[in-house]
């Protein structure tokens, strides 16, 4: 659980990262992109962890209200899984010459057009 909510942070920071202020992002980034502690941020920073931990709450709380409104990471989420669908069904169609998965494939092929 705790490594999915790790590549979901740094799925939403790609999207939504440059919304945040500079100071916002350096610190973000520490976390997240260069795994430091709280500790180590905030001795980096000259602040006390708790408002590291503060400052990487209220980054997660923008970052989350982007995606509610903009919903990247869905579509992004989404559309991956439907092409892996795709991948799948073609595999089969081409091992097996049978071609009646196609209109699957086109169908789902829709669905992504239809995301973007």
């Amino acid at each position: 659980m705790q490594l999915e909510k790790i590549v979901k942070q740094g799925i939403l920071y790609d999207f939504y990262g440059e919304l945040l202020t500079k100071h916002q992002r350096e610190v973000y980034e520490d976390l997240v992109l260069n795994d430091m502690s709280l500790a180590e941020i905030a001795e980096e920073q000259g602040v006390t962890r708790q408002a590291v931990h503060d400052l990487l709450r209220r980054c997660d709380k923008l970052l989350e209200g982007y995606e509610e409104k903009l919903g990247l990471y869905e579509k992004f989420r989404r559309t991956r899984e439907l092409t892996g669908e795709i991948r799948e069904m073609a595999e089969k169609c081409r091992r097996s010459g049978d071609l009646s998965l196609v209109p699957k494939i086109e169908e789902l092929s829709e669905k992504i057009l239809d995301i973007v």
